[in-house]
């Protein structure tokens, strides 16, 4: 290479260097921006963490609180003194609130509770389905039965997070009205079912043998 080409190559990497300089000089401060956006962004999301926490603590507290009052009647007044801050943290407040409702002997207030609970379309479905669960087992010995029927298998549905509660509901209903064999049946399906719990499988035998049958032993379940 000649002298000629290497000063061209040098004057040729000043330029780009001025070049370099004179941007970071005019736009630098948008990278400054960025960094603090970003930083100031993860604090944000940090302290929004924090305070979410915080305030579900808080909730948790005072629900603890309200709980270890003597009677229901006590529980009712100090859970209805709480104001939950979130859409869930109302509904799980509502349904604790039915439940103390129920045990001070106010029936019809914890129904009402759960059914406004039950029809509020924002909640997820697991929300809604416990509440009206809870209602018709409240109402069993008020609401007709073909009325509990048809509310018990709407909550049968396949998918339905309470569907085997619902199915061992529907077999007692079919036992008070004498339908052995479609009591037998439901129990049977809810013994077999993959997803039913140990505590759940054992009472479904047990009406099984209280009814006459000699259910099957089942196959050990893995896991």
């Amino acid at each position: 290479m000649s002298d000629t080409d290497s000063f061209i190559d040098e004057v040729t990497e000043e330029v780009r260097r001025d070049r370099m300089f004179l941007l970071l000089k005019r736009w630098g401060w948008i990278g400054g921006l960025a960094v603090v956006a970003i930083v100031g962004g993860a604090a944000w999301n940090e302290y929004s963490k924090a305070q979410a926490t915080a305030k579900a603590q808080g909730l948790g507290d005072a629900v603890i609180a309200a709980l270890s009052a003597n009677d229901a009647a006590a529980r009712a007044e100090a859970l209805g003194a709480i104001t939950p801050d979130s859409t869930g943290g109302a509904a799980v407040l509502a349904l604790l609130t039915a439940a103390a409702d129920s045990g001070k002997g106010d029936t019809a207030a914890a129904v009402a509770r759960l059914e406004t609970l039950a029809a509020q379309g924002d909640l997820p479905p697991v929300y809604r389905q416990i509440a009206a669960f809870k209602a018709l087992l409240l109402q069993a010995d008020t609401l007709p039965v073909s009325d509990r029927r048809q509310q018990f298998e709407a909550l049968a549905q396949p998918g339905a997070p309470l569907r085997l509660l619902a199915l061992e509901q529907l077999a007692l209903i079919d036992i008070a009205e004498g339908d052995t064999e479609a009591a037998l049946a439901r129990l049977q399906s809810i013994r077999e079912d993959a997803e039913v719990s140990t505590d759940l499988q054992q009472r479904a035998t047990q009406l099984m043998v209280a009814l006459g049958a000699d259910p099957a032993p089942l196959p050990s379940r893995q896991g």
